[in-house]
């Protein structure tokens, strides 16, 4: 097996996940606290802070229980969204692992089933930032609950799907969904969640997306051991309770003047522009990075995406303002991030690719095998993150991550070999991975989400996110590039180089941490 043949079975690194931790999104008031850690007075609605004080000196009842109603509706919101971007974010792991009896069932050369795969890649990265865009405008409740029927909808067709063209009809129908689902859901729980708490809810967010990465694979294989139609069947049920709860629960909030439309001609240059860049990166291997269409799909998608920032300096009514990019942190952060899910995307391909090459090792014993990586991450997150936030600062903690991904990989190229052992080679390396994402993927999300205005909510987040899949996306492909197809006496030394590159990448990510937000600190407490 080839690491090109691993692109159609490996599980993916982008939610994108979409990477395997997904992106999310916040916003501050109209003054963001100095860190998105600040647990203070001052972080507070400013109505619950006078009211407490004046309680406090005229007897009247305390607000206590009007601020546990509202932590009370924040985490229904929570619970809610999670439910979709958790359903969203295992979907991507369990079809890449449902990939070879796919091929096997419905047939196909596999330049005509990797559609499968790319065609979700490339719409899902191309349809975010409109997605986005348009739901800060017409509302963020009803963008997620119809990208949740969408994706839930598209789900049912691929798994009556008869053959691969709708199969892949399918699958482009459920990128639509995801690119609608992924920005409105951190949206909805960004605006339920008091500015103070909005990073620890990021963090719970991002966590979601380590417990799908580490069930992910698992559960692909088990329900790959039934059919393979299991992989989408399974969405249903989430889909339809989130539709459900969602449309009890979650808040009914929107731009009372949303002004005009987005630039119709941007949002058309952005979309093609970004699925061009998609399509000529996830096409390198089988067309060559020097093929006429690779060079003429890249060329084109500079020429719209220049295009777009040009027209979008200038046009009243920007698909994407550019004071949201400028916005303190948010820039730095999403490079960070970029550099990280490079890094990440290629390490999770280069470890599957690895064990099924030189081991021979089953799907969901690979599984079984990747678990441990992902799975500390929800608990690094949530228990570490944040207090280390606080006391050293986002750029810090983001920059200590990153160099301790770094390290991890550096073992794999220091450690493994064709014989090593799975505790003695890959596992140290995936304990040191699974911490680095853990500190790096919730810290810099909060980071440039909690600098943005309320009203960019969706497209501040959908920038960011769209950042993350081209980054997974190019790091799939630059892992291909450097690996090859190599010959088996010199399959090591080729993964080596494969695993040195995650460790520079992730490297570079961290110096872009240490330097582009040094500035950001923690606010100190207050009473």
């Amino acid at each position: 097996m080839t690491v090109d043949d691993a692109l159609r079975t490996a599980p993916p690194a982008a939610e994108g996940g979409r990477a395997a931790v997904p992106a999310a999104r916040t916003a501050a008031g109209a003054a963001p606290p100095a860190s998105a850690e600040a647990e203070t007075a001052g972080s507070r609605p400013a109505g619950i802070e006078t009211a407490a004080v004046a309680g406090q000196k005229t007897g009247a009842a305390p607000v206590g229980p009007a601020a546990a109603g509202a932590a009370r509706r924040a985490r229904v919101v929570l619970g809610v969204v999670c439910a979709a971007v958790f359903m969203s974010n295992l979907d991507l792991f369990i079809v890449n692992v449902a990939f070879p009896d796919i091929h096997r069932d419905l047939g196909g050369g596999l330049s005509t089933l990797s559609w499968v795969l790319n065609g979700y890649a490339i719409a899902f990265a191309a349809l975010l930032v409109p997605a986005g865009r348009l739901a800060d405008r017409h509302g963020h409740r009803g963008g997620f609950l119809l990208g949740t029927a969408l994706f839930t909808a598209a789900s049912a067709l691929c798994a009556a799907s008869p053959g691969i063209v709708t199969l892949v009809i399918g699958r482009v129908a459920q990128a639509a969904g995801a690119a609608l689902l992924l920005p409105t859901s951190l949206a909805l729980l960004l605006a339920a969640t008091p500015p103070g708490r909005r990073a620890a809810a990021v963090r719970g967010w991002a966590a979601v997306g380590g417990l799908a990465a580490a069930l992910g694979p698992v559960v692909g294989g088990l329900l790959v051991e039934a059919d393979w139609r299991w992989v989408f069947l399974v969405n249903l049920p989430v889909g339809v309770a989130t539709l459900v709860v969602g449309a009890r629960v979650l808040p009914r909030r929107r731009e009372e003047n949303p002004g005009p439309l987005p630039d119709v001609v941007g949002v058309l240059a952005l979309t093609a522009g970004i699925g061009l860049l998609a399509l000529g990166l996830v096409e390198s291997s089988n067309w060559g990075w020097g093929s006429a269409a690779v060079v003429g799909s890249l060329a084109g998608a500079v020429v719209l995406l220049a295009g777009f920032v040009a027209r979008s300096a200038r046009h009243p009514a920007p698909v994407v303002e550019l004071s949201v990019l400028r916005s303190p942190g948010f820039s730095p952060a999403v490079a960070a991030l970029f550099l990280f899910s490079v890094a990440f995307a290629a390490m999770l391909l280069s470890l599957v690719t690895y064990m099924d090459s030189a081991w021979g090792w089953s799907a969901l014993k690979i599984g079984l095998a990747v678990t441990p990586g992902p799975a500390m991450v929800p608990p690094v997150a949530l228990l570490l993150a944040g207090r280390l936030v606080a006391r050293f600062g986002l750029g810090r903690v983001a920059g200590a991550g990153a160099l301790i991904y770094a390290v991890g990989a550096g073992w794999w190229a220091l450690r493994v070999g064709l014989h090593t052992h799975y505790a003695a080679g890959i596992l140290p390396g995936m304990l040191l991975t699974g911490i680095g994402v853990g500190l790096v993927l919730p810290t810099l999300t909060a980071g440039a989400t909690t600098v943005l205005p309320p009203a960019r909510f969706a497209t501040g987040s959908a920038v960011m996110n769209m950042s993350r899949q081209v980054a997974s996306v190019l790091g799939v492909a630059v892992l291909i590039a450097v690996v090859g197809a190599p010959a088996r006496q010199h399959l090591v030394s080729a993964f080596h180089e494969g695993w040195w590159f995650v460790a520079a990448t992730s490297l570079a990510a961290s110096v872009t941490a240490f330097v582009g937000l040094r500035s950001r600190r923690p606010a100190p407490a207050s009473a």
